[in-house]
């Protein structure tokens, strides 16, 4: 683990996400904070010692979902799916899909596996599963202000390392190239996730700070 040390800085974004604004003024007092994030081995060596079974692979309690597809009410997550050209973007049903038996195992749904993926990311958890996790492993999720602080490692921009994405056209995260969701140019070296560490770490020796996957924080 990584030590994160106390800090004030401006939270959130005016030029982008709506739900970002407005950027304000944050302290975080200082923590400890895994250098990655938490890949398929080390989630695996978990559900290995505890017998865990995530949320994705348990069939929904129908009494919960009154009035459900019963098709829908199997183990399932969901998955995305590259369109074949230009689609609608305020329908995220163009490139998000509903599939029975997609879960950590198994991340791009039946039939895919974890092979050659060791060291990539874990994927398909839900909250409870980040929590029995973090419990297990006797550590805390971030909060989204702590998590944000670390990711700046210190340092006005953007992004962990400035204010440019890709300077000098070098790509120092796993992120999208081309039109979305249909042209994925991969001009970084990875279609889907890559692996950890696969990018240089920021100035707090933090890795995937930005991209490759969504992570949880406890707010």
């Amino acid at each position: 683990m990584v030590w994160i040390p106390a800090g004030t800085f401006r939270m959130g974004s005016d030029q982008h996400y709506p739900e970002e604004a407005p950027s304000h003024p944050v302290s975080v007092d200082g923590f400890w904070m895994d250098a990655s994030p938490v890949t398929n081995a080390q989630f695996r060596r978990f559900v290995e010692e505890t017998g865990y079974v995530t949320f994705c692979e348990i069939a929904p309690d129908a009494s919960q979902y009154p009035g459900a597809n019963p098709a829908m009410l199997v183990p399932a997550s969901v998955v995305f799916v590259q369109p074949p050209g230009p689609v609608d973007l305020h329908n995220h049903h163009q490139w998000w899909r509903f599939l029975a038996g997609a879960d950590w195992r198994h991340p791009q749904g039946p039939g895919s596996s974890l092979a050659g993926r060791d060291n990539h990311p874990v994927v398909h958890l839900a909250y409870a599963d980040v929590e029995a996790y973090a419990q297990w492993a006797g550590k805390q999720i971030p909060t989204e202000a702590e998590f944000e602080w670390a990711a700046h490692g210190g340092q006005e921009g953007i992004y962990p390392w400035g204010d440019e994405l890709a300077p000098g056209g070098q790509h120092l995260a796993n992120t999208w190239q081309g039109d979305f969701p249909w042209q994925n140019l991969a001009e970084d070296g990875h279609v889907g996730t890559s692996p950890v560490g696969a990018y240089p770490a920021n100035a707090y020796g933090l890795s995937d700070m930005i991209g490759n996957v969504w992570e949880w924080t406890c707010d």
